[in-house]
């Protein structure tokens, strides 16, 4: 025992100690194969393949790069959706040698820019879809890309819907110029599958996956996976449910898989965690929430990782209890706070356990999980897995530790923590203390151990003196019965400096109601530094691509707002 005050709330069996296996990323696949080679492990919109013709794909699809010139060193970036053709070149840029750099599909041109001079991308992964071979295309010739590698969808659909597909889609696909810059992925595929193994003999500082992060201050950065880094995660999550009250059982369950996988959380959560256990991953491109339930209720996923937001979508679908959700073991939130009402709400209506996690990109992302027993700490992310110690440092001076209960920036270490920023030895000595990752993440740790997420510190307001927590405003607001989603952000405010604004999404049906009515729902449940200033009603609330609510883009147009009315009066 190591003595940390959270090792008393693992599950009986589970313990902090762990010894991470040094092996590459590719190992929990070809172990898989071994361990499971007939079983399904995709099932994308029907067409299903097995764990045998999934490594027969990714070998070929190996030496296909090799032949392109993947080796140690070379980053090839994915910039796909969920499809087959993620899963399948992922593992296979590795067995190359080479380096995954992920992209999102709603990357605007200066971020794709930027990060393909920044990470070195010479060969990038898409398909032949408008909505994303265009903006690759035309990056050729003026970055330091040199290949394009162009899937499509009807490779990887079951008939009829592959003979169909492109009479249906026929506006959606992009024309491709036959030529050297562009390959064909039938014909990265169109060999014998017998590579050059990669031996990695140090999986430690072996970077695996060059992951970027969100960019909401400055340009993105991208944090350095390793091996390891990525093997410590899985494991340590796989830990958790190593105990007595495990529910999993390896080589039978099923991911649905609605995160996208270019995201660190599905990375890890969905694909190396179901790998790992011998699971079948039900890809989705995207969230659709009739499909989501469509084949919650058909295809009998055992396990659900989702964001809040998804949750909140399904919990008030109006025919939910339609629906047969009792195949679903539990579902895990993660990627943003879960307010404690919407937990409560989706546990009833659906009657599935819904589990909260912390974790980041730096961190791979595990950090803490909620451990599968019968004790239940509303509002907590859970504790620290397997392997992590995490402290809370002084906000002011991170040379002081808080106590115990006391609020402070969180700080991480652990196996699974990065190596460091890509290029950026500044950026990485700033987000260390020793060897703590300072996560920028606000909070404090509880007696028995549990994390209590209060907020990222660069969304803390600071109003008439007072730290204000948006997060701690966003719970209260959710208490109203009116209130489907809510976010909080700081509003320039010229008496306070700043203040609270709450940016509300009602349920079907509900009424809008005024700043005075909001105070007084909340005077009992806030101070009155923490009452909001000013409240709006919208339909839909910005979020991610992963689905996350997305506070960037209110506060600059509350700035823009701010701006112009100064201008207007002065």
């Amino acid at each position: 025992m190591s003595g940390f005050s959270w090792e008393k709330s693992y599950p009986e069996g589970v313990k902090w100690e762990i010894e991470i296996e040094k092996k590459p990323v590719f190992a929990l696949l070809d172990e898989a194969v071994k361990k499971w080679p007939d079983n399904y492990v995709i099932d994308f919109m029907d067409k299903r393949m097995t764990y045998t013709d999934l490594n027969d794909q990714v070998d070929r699809a190996a030496k296909g790069f090799q032949q392109l010139g993947v080796k140690k060193g070379v980053h090839v970036g994915l910039y796909l959706p969920n499809t087959p053709h993620y899963i399948i070149c992922f593992f296979a840029i590795l067995k190359a040698g080479g380096t995954v750099v992920n992209y999102s599909p709603l990357d605007a041109e200066r971020e794709l820019l930027h990060k393909i001079e920044d990470s070195e991308t010479d060969i990038m992964v898409t398909l032949d879809l408008n909505a994303l071979y265009p903006n690759i295309a035309k990056l050729l010739g003026k970055t330091r890309l040199k290949k394009i590698i162009v899937g499509n969808l009807k490779e990887v659909l079951p008939f009829p819907k592959n003979f169909l597909y492109p009479l249906l889609k026929s506006k959606e696909i992009a024309s491709v110029p036959n030529n050297e810059q562009n390959v064909a992925f039938k014909s990265l595929l169109a060999n014998d599958g017998k590579y050059e193994p990669d031996v990695v003999k140090n999986p430690a500082e072996r970077v695996a996956v060059l992951q970027y992060t969100g960019g909401t201050t400055g340009l993105p950065k991208g944090a350095m996976l390793t091996h390891t880094n990525l093997i410590a995660a899985t494991q340590q999550l796989r830990a958790m449910q190593s105990g007595s009250d495990a529910v999993l059982v390896d080589g039978t369950e099923r991911t649905l898989c609605v995160l996208p996988l270019f995201h660190i959380y599905a990375l890890t959560v969905n694909m190396n965690f179901g790998i790992a256990g011998g699971g079948e991953l039900i890809l989705h491109p995207k969230f659709d929430l009739d499909a989501v339930m469509k084949d919650l209720d058909k295809k009998k996923p055992t396990v659900f990782p989702g964001v809040p937001t998804m949750y909140m979508a399904i919990a008030n679908h109006p025919e939910v209890s339609k629906y047969d959700l009792s195949s679903l073991k539990f579902c895990a939130s993660g990627g943003a706070p879960l307010p404690v009402e919407v937990q409560d709400h989706f546990q009833r209506v659906t009657g599935c356990r819904l589990l909260e996690g912390w974790g980041m990109t730096e961190t791979s992302p595990s950090g803490t999980s909620t451990p599968m027993t019968d004790k239940r700490i509303a509002g907590a992310a859970g504790v620290p897995v397997p392997g992590v110690e995490i402290r809370i440092f002084n906000v002011d001076d991170r040379s002081q530790i808080m106590p115990t209960g006391e609020i402070g920036e969180i700080g991480i270490k652990g196996p699974n923590v990065m190596k460091g920023y890509w290029n950026k030895p500044e950026a990485t000595a700033e987000s260390f203390v020793g060897d703590f990752f300072m996560t920028g993440d606000t909070g404090y740790l509880d007696v028995d151990g549990y994390m209590h997420i209060v907020d990222r510190t660069k969304d803390m307001i600071t109003s008439g003196g007072f730290n204000v927590y948006p997060r701690i405003i966003e719970e209260a607001i959710f208490e109203n019965s009116a209130v489907e989603e809510v976010t909080v952000v700081g509003i320039p405010d010229d008496y306070r400096g700043e203040s609270a604004k709450a940016f509300i999404k009602l349920k079907k049906g509900a009424s809008e109601f005024s700043l005075e009515e909001l105070r007084d729902f909340l005077k009992d449940k806030l101070g009155k530094h923490e009452l909001p200033s000013a409240v709006e009603f919208r339909p839909e609330l910005p979020k991610t691509l992963v689905g996350k609510l997305s506070k960037k883009e209110l506060v600059e147009e509350e700035q823009r707002k701010y701006e112009a009315n100064k201008k207007a009066s002065a």
